[in-house]
């Protein structure tokens, strides 16, 4: 790995390093020190021409985060595609659960290299078998028709409360996910599942959240879009759990991503506040269907996501 990643696995927190990361009102590490570490993470090592490796922070949760891998897939595919080319679509299924105490190696197929189109294949490997697979295509910066949804009117991002004031009466039931060090700097619009639970099933229920990364982001087009991969992954199936009044864990719902598609429609920043707006059209069979739209600050439809993900009630067999 390299070194600044090998760094960011040994101390997620952010304690040992020059400038120690602020806390929280919770005491949870965050900011640009955090951040920082994420980007590391993302800065995968090149082992052989199409292989790299990456690797997890030590304070992880039993499996990879899901975000996490897809983000280190889609650097491992850009890193053999020139940077004019840009990405506009990936698609993704998560096969095994990734162990995060070992290293995840990421083999790139080039599919195709067009006059205006590139496709990547990519699969992680880990004890010698496949945990993800991704296809991502990259396009040349074209103009062509331009029509767009409206973005939902919503608060602004700075009249919410921080995500810790919004867990704190929740620590207890949120565990370990309340105390991770937080790299994305999250507000609700919309009650979280483990608050909107006590009002029961919404059939129209919308999960909002506005997100940014916590801190500035180097000017590298294919990190913010990496960045936003990872972040398409946290809240998404939340909107399942709304239409039903349910809550992950304490209401015995198991869930794990299976399959991931996103579309990126407009330039961004990660490190400016993008609206996430998600609503589940359905859920059959153990799964729940998701999909997400990413408006800028100024209204912009910058990316959109569909995800489907099991969602097994605890009394069901496991994956």
């Amino acid at each position: 790995m390299t070194e600044a990643a090998r760094a960011a696995a040994a101390d997620p927190t952010g304690a040992q390093g020059a400038h120690p990361a602020p806390l929280a009102l919770d005491g949870v590490p965050h900011g640009q020190p955090i951040l920082d570490r994420l980007v590391a993470l993302l800065d995968l090592e090149k082992i052989e021409e199409n292989i790299f490796r990456g690797v997890s922070p030590s304070i992880s949760p039993t499996r990879v985060f899901g975000g996490q891998v897809a983000g280190q897939a889609l650097v491992a595919a850009g890193r053999t595609v020139p940077s004019e080319r840009k990405v506009h679509s990936l698609h993704a299924y998560f096969i095994r659960g990734g162990d995060p105490r070992v290293p995840i190696v990421y083999e790139v197929d080039r599919i195709r290299d067009g006059r205006s189109f590139t496709t990547r294949r990519v699969v992680a490997v880990q004890h010698g078998k496949a945990i993800f697979s991704l296809s991502a295509s990259f396009q040349v910066v074209e103009e062509g028709l331009e029509h767009a949804t409206e973005m939902p009117k919503v608060p602004a991002p700075e009249t919410l409360p921080t995500y810790a004031e919004r867990t704190a009466p929740y620590r207890e039931q949120l565990k370990a996910w309340a105390t991770m060090p937080r790299p994305i700097d999250v507000r609700y619009v919309t009650d979280p599942p483990w608050v909107s639970k006590d009002s029961g099933p919404r059939e129209q229920a919308n999960n909002q959240v506005w997100m940014r990364a916590d801190g500035k982001v180097p000017d590298d087009d294919l990190l913010h879009v990496c960045l936003l991969a990872y972040c398409s992954d946290m809240t998404l199936l939340d909107g399942v759990l709304a239409r039903h009044g349910l809550n992950w864990g304490s209401d015995g719902v198991i869930g794990a991503s299976l399959d991931h598609a996103m579309w990126f429609h407009r330039p961004f920043r990660a490190d400016e506040w993008l609206l996430y707006d998600c609503v589940s059209p359905s859920a059959s069979g153990g799964r729940g269907l998701a999909t997400g739209r990413f408006f800028s600050a100024d209204g912009q439809l910058v990316a959109t996501v569909v995800q489907e993900g099991l969602m097994r009630l605890a009394t069901e067999s496991p994956l």
